[in-house]
């Protein structure tokens, strides 16, 4: 085999993958046919920024994959051609400017989720711009390789516009990622694939319903069904080889806890990349859980499958333990609408939404052609920085995340018995969602925070460690990272079970809270 026939078959098997739809990430957006012909320009299309770029937030027609119906984007045109929900492609250290017009009848800004850059770049919701007013972003790009992404984040309606449609994918490359692409043969689009995962409830006619009852805003609105970048249970036709897949949870409260089944059985991938970008080398893994907002990047071997086999990127059973604290409170759910929400086309959907914890296909991989490749993992990825050392660490202190039903939200709380005597209240900093029962903690010089186990007290009273995946299949220990040696500027933590708390106790050190 010459290098030459290599490059030959390497060659081929893009383009044969490119020919499926004719559109970037192929074989994962299904258009019905309507929407192909009324839509013009590239949903989840590659973009890379050249100068001043303009993005639109509007209500697109009939661009929604699944049901051909309206959706919300961020529409960008350059050299002629026309993006919806581009996913930006950017070097480490190349300056981004771009214009935010609101084509919305609401307030609206972007946040550049994982992007370091001045908070008054990054989309704090006291710069959101009125319809018909723009808003300039400008700032260098200084993160190391990773997969991040941008979103919506106006006071009170983040949830629902993100929900809508405005979301995608912000991709910083760097020269250690240059190199593993080159090393493994990946290329964006083809065998290197962004996926964003998305849960939605529809009308009688396919449109977007966004309805969430009081109850919902506070626990979490579920969708009826789970889309891969806005198609229903696309297919990814594919060669035997490794593939490179970026999975981002653009939900607003489900939680993911995925899995590759072959024939019903797990398949071992390899992860190699978190919120922070890069690890500094690949970990093997079954599974993975994924909240809302955060990113893995896995490598997936196909070289064990024959032509005509096929792989299902599922969500694998967990408990979810939702609703421990609401014993007696079950009419609550679905007595109220908030009108200010409201639905895409004014109709509510009366489907129960997917439970989070069951099993159920998301995506197939089909394996379609032989290829020979011979590449292998390299044992080192990336080089990460050092983490921060405390001088003074201190003593651990303790709080309480607790739900306060009577003013319908979530605290943290800190414990009586502490040095500083009188309990201090918290409410909780949603990054991402306005709503979510979750909580996420930022610190304010951009260093990653190591967070040490939460413990869940169950309804029954019997506490159980929250399980997080780690990146080498460990559960967490106390004290360490729960996402890994990546140096994520929001270090966020989320774990199963955050949607029906009724009580978690988190210890945090001196350090973090003089960073917050």
């Amino acid at each position: 085999m010459t290098h030459t026939r290599r490059a030959f078959l390497s060659l081929a098997a893009k383009a044969s993958a490119l020919a499926i739809l004719g559109a970037p990430l192929a074989g994962l957006l299904p258009r019905p046919a309507s929407a192909a012909k009324t839509v013009p320009g590239s949903l989840y299309g590659f973009l890379r920024p050249e100068g001043q770029l303009t993005l639109t937030a509007a209500a697109v027609p009939g661009l929604l994959p699944a049901t051909g119906a309206q959706m919300l984007a961020y529409t960008a045109v350059q050299g002629g051609k026309t993006w919806h929900n581009p996913i930006l492609v950017l070097q480490k250290g190349q300056e981004f400017r771009t214009r935010l017009v609101n084509g919305l009848a609401e307030p609206t800004i972007i946040h550049w989720h994982g992007v370091d850059a001045d908070w008054r770049q990054a989309g704090h919701p006291s710069y959101a711009v009125d319809p018909g007013q723009a808003y300039d972003y400008a700032f260098p790009v200084t993160n190391r390789a990773g997969t991040y992404w941008y979103h919506p984040h106006p006071h009170g309606l983040t949830a629902r516009q993100s929900y809508l449609g405005l979301a995608s994918f912000f991709l910083v490359r760097d020269a250690e990622e240059v190199s593993l692409s080159r090393e493994l043969d990946l290329t964006l689009g083809v065998t290197d694939l962004p996926i964003v995962l998305q849960d939605k409830r529809f009308d009688a006619h396919g449109g977007l319903v966004y309805a969430p009852s009081q109850d919902e805003l506070l626990m979490g609105y579920l969708g009826t069904e789970v889309l891969a970048n806005g198609a229903r249970q696309p297919t990814l036709k594919a060669s035997t080889r490794l593939y490179r897949l970026r999975l981002l949870n653009g939900c607003t409260a489900r939680i993911f806890n995925l899995a590759f089944l072959r024939q019903g059985r797990k398949t071992p991938f390899l992860l190699i990349g978190n919120d922070g970008g890069l690890l500094d080398a690949a970990h093997p893994l079954d599974e993975v859980f994924l909240a809302p907002g955060e990113r893995v990047e896995l490598l997936l071997d196909l070289r064990g499958l024959k032509p005509g086999e096929e792989l299902t990127l599922a969500n694998a059973a967990f408990d979810p333990m939702h609703n421990e604290s609401m014993a007696g409170m079950a009419g609550m759910e679905g007595m109220a609408h908030d009108g200010g929400h409201g639905a895409a086309h004014g109709a509510v959907s009366t489907a129960a939404p997917l439970d989070e914890g069951a099993a159920y296909p998301i995506l197939r991989i089909l394996v379609e052609r032989k290829e020979r490749y011979e590449r292998i993992v390299p044992g080192r990825l990336s080089t990460l920085p050092a983490p921060p050392v405390s001088a003074t660490p201190g003593a651990p202190r303790r709080f309480e995340l607790a739900l306060d039903r009577h003013a319908n939200r979530w605290t943290i709380i800190r414990t009586a018995t502490e040095e500083l005597g009188a309990p201090l209240f918290f409410s909780l900093l949603i990054i991402t969602f306005s709503f979510l029962p979750v909580f996420a903690l930022e610190a304010a010089r951009e260093q990653a925070v190591a967070l040490p186990d939460v413990e869940v007290q169950r309804a029954e009273g019997a506490a159980q460690p929250v399980r997080v995946a780690q990146p080498d299949g460990r559960p967490a220990g106390a004290g360490t990272p729960l996402r890994g040696p990546g140096p994520p500027r929001h270090a966020h933590q989320y774990a199963p079970g955050q949607h029906g708390l009724k009580k978690a106790k988190v210890e945090l050190d001196r350090k973090v809270l003089a960073d917050l």
